[in-house]
């Protein structure tokens, strides 16, 4: 698919959030559990990079704020993937500091890059990797860079609203990611050669 049709895939994909999250402000359960559906893979893979194997746990906390919190939303599809991983990081920083670890990245979810995001070279490369070997590689990321390329390739927010998430400049948060995503793609390259090298080797195509 070529990088026009993202646009448009991020565009629907957010109206449809926005109008299941207006029909849930209404108490519709049916829509909650739509708007519940479109976003937490990505919520869960951005938690994932922060505290590991605790993710479903912290991601339940969130949802249960949010479920409490949701008749003051006010926003748009993507202003409310934005809003719950704010939720979402508040809840695993204070987890990190009840145990007072760094945060690490590890797990299993297998559709957390199938999400709308904005695309380049390093992106692209990035989306061809397991989801564990890619937030693997998050993980030896600064904290502000792999938080960054989190928010803007895993949970798709934009620049703005990632720097929203993270309480930052929009300046700071594009800098980091696109360091980021430059380290990434440089550690993907070599990857990515040696495995053609092998299917090579073995006469695949």
């Amino acid at each position: 698919m070529g990088h026009g049709a993202e646009p448009r895939r991020t565009k629907l994909y957010d109206e449809e959030l926005s109008a299941a999250v207006a029909q849930a402000q209404q108490g519709d359960e049916t829509a909650f559990a739509v708007a519940y559906r479109l976003v937490q893979p990505g919520l869960l893979g951005y938690l994932r990079g922060l505290v590991g194997d605790e993710a479903e746990d912290v991601a339940s906390d969130a949802w249960l704020e949010i479920a409490r919190d949701l008749g003051r939303f006010r926003g748009d599809g993507a202003g409310f993937r934005g809003w719950t991983a704010t939720i979402a990081r508040h809840r695993a920083l204070d987890l990190l500091r009840r145990q007072k670890v760094r945060p690490r990245a590890s797990g299993t979810e297998q559709d957390v890059l199938d999400l709308p995001a904005a695309h380049n070279t390093a992106e692209q490369a990035f989306e061809t990797l397991s989801t564990q070997r890619a937030l693997a590689l998050i993980a030896d990321l600064p904290r502000d860079q792999a938080e960054a390329v989190l928010l803007r390739v895993v949970v798709g927010l934009d620049g703005p609203a990632s720097a929203r998430v993270l309480g930052k400049r929009p300046g700071a948060v594009r800098t980091a990611a696109y360091r980021g995503l430059k380290k990434l793609a440089l550690q993907i390259g070599p990857e990515r050669d040696g495995a053609a090298g092998d299917a090579d080797e073995k006469g695949e195509v």
